[in-house]
């Protein structure tokens, strides 16, 4: 099986802070108007550009407006002190760089509060304005270094989740035949760094009948995601332990029901089994797109029952089988409607009729691998970045004339 999936980097760990900016927002926290006169002509001696902003008590500096990249703060101020007034400052700017400033020369109280949070401790009447510019800096770029390594890390496990629910969501087929031809991608949605809730399998019987599922669980996330390969694992079991079809589709549901967040989660799926001489197919549908039947120059939908998708009303759904025939040498195309509901050159939805005439138009390329890739550039061309749910595509080729198993 060729399986391709475009998942999101992780960034490199060479990854570093921006450069302190110029015209910095600081914000004093001071009730003292003598000692807040003087830090301002300090920070204007002090050579950076910035703007200023100060609150005397903590409850005026909780409803600022400011965004501050520093904030000055006195530990001692009238409704708060002490470093309860640091955890309501990191609490309430949790970006932003802090700097204690206060009158109270004792060394334990200022490793207290650099542990507590803060990246500097200054005693007031010992600073002047070079020092102040020169601790307002180091003190944001400190803060800025600890941001991006707290996004690296955050991205670096981002990245972990990502591989372990690939292996649930893009499984390795269980197949026997070689002369059967699997090939799949899938596109997690643009800007996001979790896999959404699309998924497919592919098992093969010892009579070398083929069994396959696509589906989509709605919404993107770890839940969807968590679901989705929930329901990729059940079908498995259910497929490898020779439950019926429309069996499966209940069962499944039962499972979504059980094990979804909350009542609003459906998902769809399209089952389908392929006999051992490649004549037919029989297909269930769960409120998910038909198959496309591909040949040289054509693709068309298989032409199938459609039926409630799995979840939307629990209990009330009555899958039946559809019997498609399968011209010689003919493919299938599975895939969610991901691959349709982007937009094409002109603005408007690309559309399940414009992606079929697409794939036919396309399927004059032989090569299955890149027959998909094809159309996946194809369809990227005329969205341009535009749509970001989740694609998958399952495509399946063998023999015009197969052997050992007609």
């Amino acid at each position: 099986m060729i399986s391709e999936a475009d998942l999101p980097a992780a960034p490199s760990a060479e990854a570093s802070p921006a450069p302190v900016a110029a015209d910095l927002a600081v914000l004093l926290i001071e009730d003292d108007p003598g000692d807040a006169l003087l830090t301002r002509e300090m920070l204007t001696d002090s050579g950076i550009s910035s703007r200023f902003a100060q609150a005397s008590s903590m409850a005026e500096a909780s409803v600022s407006p400011v965004a501050p990249d520093c904030v000055l703060l006195d530990l001692h101020l009238p409704d708060c002190r002490g470093l309860e007034a640091l955890r309501r400052v990191l609490h309430r700017w949790p970006d932003a760089a802090v700097v204690v400033l206060t009158g109270l020369d004792d060394a334990a109280t200022g490793t207290a509060a650099v542990a507590a949070g803060a990246q500097d401790y200054l005693v007031k009447g010992h600073i002047d304005g070079a020092l102040l510019g020169r601790t307002i800096e180091y003190a944001i770029q400190r803060r800025r270094a600890v941001i991006t390594e707290r996004q690296l890390r955050d991205s670096r496990m981002q990245a972990s989740e990502n591989i372990r629910l690939q292996r649930g969501l893009l499984p390795t087929p269980l197949t026997t035949d070689p002369t059967l031809v699997v090939v799949s991608r899938y596109v997690p949605g643009r800007g996001r760094s979790l896999l959404g809730g699309d998924f497919f399998d592919l098992v093969q019987d010892d009579d070398h009948t083929i069994h396959a599922v696509i589906g989509d669980v709605c919404g993107n996330g770890p839940d969807e995601a968590a679901i989705g390969v929930g329901l990729r694992v059940g079908w498995r079991t259910l497929t490898l332990a020779g439950v019926d079809k429309t069996s499966r589709m209940r069962l499944l549901e039962q499972v979504l029901v059980a094990e979804r967040p909350h009542e609003a989660m459906f998902a769809t799926a399209c089952t389908i089994r392929i006999a051992p001489d490649r004549s037919t197919a029989v297909v269930v549908s769960a409120g998910h797109p038909p198959p496309l039947v591909i040949t040289p120059g054509r693709a068309h939908p298989a032409p199938i029952r459609h039926h409630l998708g799995l979840g939307m009303f629990p209990g009330l759904g009555r899958w039946q089988e559809s019997v498609v025939t399968l011209p010689p040498g003919a493919g299938l195309l599975l895939y969610t409607d991901g691959v349709y509901e982007g937009f094409s050159e002109d603005g408007t939805r690309l559309g399940e009729q414009r992606f079929v005439e697409l794939a036919g138009e396309l399927s004059t390329v032989t090569d299955p691998g890149r027959y998909l890739t094809a159309l996946l550039d194809e369809i990227r061309r005329g969205d341009g970045g535009r749509h970001s749910d989740d694609t998958a595509l399952l495509y399946l080729a063998w023999p015009s004339s197969p052997t050992g198993h007609a």
